[in-house]
């Protein structure tokens, strides 16, 4: 008996770490990274977890407690996490780049990664991002703003009604926006409200929106919606879409890259 409490333990603590190491997660990616473990014995440890406040169950899946608390996950664990297709995604979106535009380069750490593939070229960027900021501080003909706002230090940006306000007196050749999750029928999300209220503003003040997701964010749950599928001009991801999203985007018009 002792010996299937410790490996329940262990189990558990691993689940723990790959939730917290992924932000969110549905039930199917636990059943794929826990395939030995039966989906009864799953939903079980979820509910304890759950109930233990080491992770918070949502509808098909679960988040990490610190993706939960009013913030889009951990910016220095997403920086490291699937780092191949962010670097994939950010050479496809420079090319979206164009000199003589103003454009809008959101949070996280994929559009971090766009920023630091950024060319030294006659252009306005507004950002929201510090982390966005720091990396086109090297670029000599690139002038940079950044938003004011409250600081999330999570996500090392600014958020709240300030930000809000400062990008509704703007208008952006191109967003290059960055989403938590896509679910088909709900659109694009993110884990945090203030940062759905600023994105859902970004989208509706470009000519052009541009998302930035790589592959595993599809069918992932999230609870702040930021715009539907047809909301967008182009998505750039890592080329591991399903059929079905490639097939929704054709239906619609948008450009998948």
């Amino acid at each position: 008996m002792e010996g299937m409490s410790m490996a329940m333990a262990e189990r558990r603590e691993r689940i723990v770490d790959y939730i917290n190491s992924e932000g969110t997660v549905t039930f199917s990616q636990l059943k794929e990274t826990f395939p030995d473990v039966s989906e009864m014995t799953l939903r079980t440890d979820l509910k304890t977890l759950d109930q233990q406040s080491l992770i918070i169950r949502v509808h098909g899946g679960a988040k990490s407690v610190g993706f939960a608390v009013g913030t889009d996950d951990l910016l220095a664990r997403r920086v490291g996490r699937r780092s191949a297709e962010k670097s994939v995604i950010a050479q496809k979106a420079v090319e979206l780049v164009r000199p003589g535009h103003t454009i809008f380069i959101d949070s996280g750490s994929t559009t971090t990664a766009l920023a630091a593939a950024m060319e030294d070229m006659d252009l306005l960027v507004f950002t929201n991002s510090l982390t966005v900021a720091s990396e086109l501080s090297r670029l000599e003909h690139t002038q940079t703003f950044v938003i004011g706002g409250r600081l999330n230090r999570y996500s090392k940006s600014t958020i709240g009604a300030r930000a809000v306000e400062a990008v509704r007196l703007l208008t952006f050749d191109r967003v290059f926006l960055g989403v938590t999750g896509y679910q088909r029928g709900e659109g694009f999300s993110c884990g945090s409200d203030d940062e759905a209220v600023f994105k859902s503003t970004l989208v509706s003040r470009a000519h052009k929106c541009v998302v930035l997701m790589d592959s595993s964010k599809e069918g992932r749950p999230s609870t702040f919606r930021v715009c539907d599928l047809s909301g967008v001009n182009t998505v750039v991801s890592d080329g591991g879409l399903s059929n079905d999203f490639a097939a929704a985007c054709e239906d619609s018009g948008i450009i998948l890259l």
